[in-house]
């Protein structure tokens, strides 16, 4: 599993690439705190190259939209594959995030 980092404009966009289980969620978990932990809280991060996810990530994304809440920012998600959605939805922890059709959107939304 790998995660791309690349910045628009002040914004840290993070793509992990593939499943987000147990090891690799682990290292995408570790990347992302990382982010929201820097100066920077201004953090989307672009899932459509990941079709599952289980709840080492779900829990990581969790401490994630906490600490940006926390911060007067939430955790932008893009590109929501249908799967990954469905595990949203049905943990009842879509209303913990906001949900971007594209990376530009969702960077938008932070002006």
């Amino acid at each position: 599993m790998k995660v791309e980092h690349r910045q628009v404009g002040t914004v840290d966009v993070l793509t992990p690439i593939g499943a987000l289980t147990e090891e690799d969620s682990e290292s995408f978990c570790d990347a992302l705190l990382d982010r929201v932990r820097s100066g920077n809280p201004r953090v989307v991060i672009s899932m459509q190259d990941v079709p599952y996810l289980d709840s080492i990530a779900l829990e990581g994304l969790l401490t994630a939209a906490d600490e940006l809440t926390e911060r007067a920012t939430d955790c932008k998600l893009v590109g929501v594959p249908p799967t990954c959605r469905e595990i949203f939805e049905l943990t009842g922890l879509a209303e913990r995030f906001r949900f971007f059709k594209d990376v530009q959107d969702a960077v938008k939304s932070y002006l």
